[in-house]
């Protein structure tokens, strides 16, 4: 009867146990790295945080601290001066109908046009390609737009605020890319299943691309929300400003310049209302982007690499 000797085992290093050491130069440069961008972040955030705390300070504290992180007296004279009219209800309704109505129509022109101008086989491509990025380098001017939008008849009307910045060029450059990287395979898939052009372009091309509609959504929505030297020029009608508009006249007349008070309907206390001002103007774009952030870089990114 033989015996059955079990082979002795010894423990062996693991091949990964190399790889997962960290050398000293590396452990110094996430050190620094976690620094720096700390420093950064802090640079970018402090700021806010300074004019969030100010504007819920009072003004003699706002008088004897030039710096203010936490105020020792909490107050809301400044938000209740600003929300005590329904005049900024107005404008906050006129900024979300051009935010809202100018992104959608933005993103439904320039997604068709970048989708046309993405195909090689499209005759006088290059030609329609120069042209506009030649509008990034040149443009009309001032005035020309101006002369365009009153010969419309769109002075007074808050489409002035969105046709004529309907298409951004830039913006057009990425999305085009972002089709240019999609197979064609797909897009020859679904004709041969009998989808047209415009059904190849909803059914096919637009699901795959909700990175990129998500971050030039964003810039048109920013952009638009933002808006202030188009309605200084097109808007007369003090009852359709935008939110940055009318925020502007409550500055004004805030700090003792000349104004058109009977626009603002209250005179608040001048520099904490600038610190609120700043604070409502910022907080609807900052509930926004947590939304999307995933798609954000994600979406710049690819089409800005490839094509």
């Amino acid at each position: 009867m033989s015996k059955s000797t079990a082979a002795p085992t010894t423990s062996r290093p693991s091949r990964n146990a190399g790889a997962r050491r960290v050398s000293p130069g590396l452990r110094v440069f996430r050190v620094v790295n976690g620094i720096v961008l700390t420093t950064f972040a802090l640079l970018c955030v402090i700021p806010f945080l300074n004019v969030l705390a100010s504007s819920f300070a009072t003004p003699g504290e706002l008088a004897t601290r030039s710096f203010i992180l936490v105020p020792y007296d909490f107050t809301l004279d400044a938000y209740k001066y600003i929300l005590a009219t329904s005049t900024i209800f107005r404008a906050m309704g006129v900024s979300l109908f051009v935010t809202i109505v100018g992104t959608f129509v933005s993103l439904l022109l320039t997604s068709l046009m970048a989708y046309a101008l993405s195909k090689k086989y499209l005759r006088g491509r290059r030609v329609i390609n120069f042209l506009v990025v030649f509008t990034m380098l040149f443009s009309g001017g001032m005035i020309p737009t101006f002369i365009v939008v009153q010969s419309l008849g769109l002075i007074d009307s808050l489409w002035a605020l969105i046709l004529p910045v309907a298409i951004n060029a830039f913006n057009f450059v990425i999305m085009r890319s972002f089709f240019q990287a999609i197979p064609e395979s797909l897009e020859e898939a679904a004709r041969i299943d009998g989808c047209s052009d415009l059904g190849t372009f909803f059914r096919i091309v637009l699901p795959l691309s909700l990175a990129s509609i998500a971050t030039i959504g964003l810039f048109y929505a920013v952009g638009y929300w933002n808006t202030y030297q188009n309605a200084i020029l097109y808007i007369n009608d003090s009852t359709k400003w935008p939110i940055q508009v009318l925020l502007r006249q409550i500055v004004i007349v805030a700090s003792g310049v000349n104004g058109d008070a009977s626009a603002v309907d209250v005179v608040p206390p001048a520099q904490s209302v600038k610190m609120a001002v700043i604070v409502i103007a910022t907080l609807p774009m900052l509930l926004v982007y947590p939304f999307i952030q995933r798609y954000f870089v994600k979406g710049a990114l690819i089409g800005s690499v490839k094509g």
